[in-house]
């Protein structure tokens, strides 16, 4: 099986088949390499053809580093509310 690295992270594969109803089972070495326990829930998702399994914490995680830059003090909903009021009254004025 080919693993195409994009991280530092180490690659590890395993073939995974669908089972009835859809049902996939991960294989153990998979489970181990990501510390997935029993009963543990993951997100699923599709992103550029590919199916993604993740932790909802890394998620959150994920999602507060790529906004980490922004101010504390900044309200993106406030700025965006601004934008959109400023751009009504832009149209109202043609």
């Amino acid at each position: 099986m080919m693993c195409h690295t994009y991280t530092a992270m180490a690659c590890v594969s395993a073939p995974v088949h669908v089972g009835p109803q859809g049902r996939i089972v991960l294989p153990a070495e998979l489970r181990k390499e990501l510390s997935i326990t029993q009963g543990e829930r993951l997100v699923a998702r599709v992103e550029e053809g590919r199916l993604i399994l993740e932790r909802p914490d890394d998620i959150v995680a994920r999602i507060q580093r790529r906004f980490a830059h922004i101010p504390s003090d900044v309200s993106l909903a406030d700025e965006l509310i601004a934008e959109r009021r400023a751009e009504a009254r832009r149209e109202l004025e043609k």
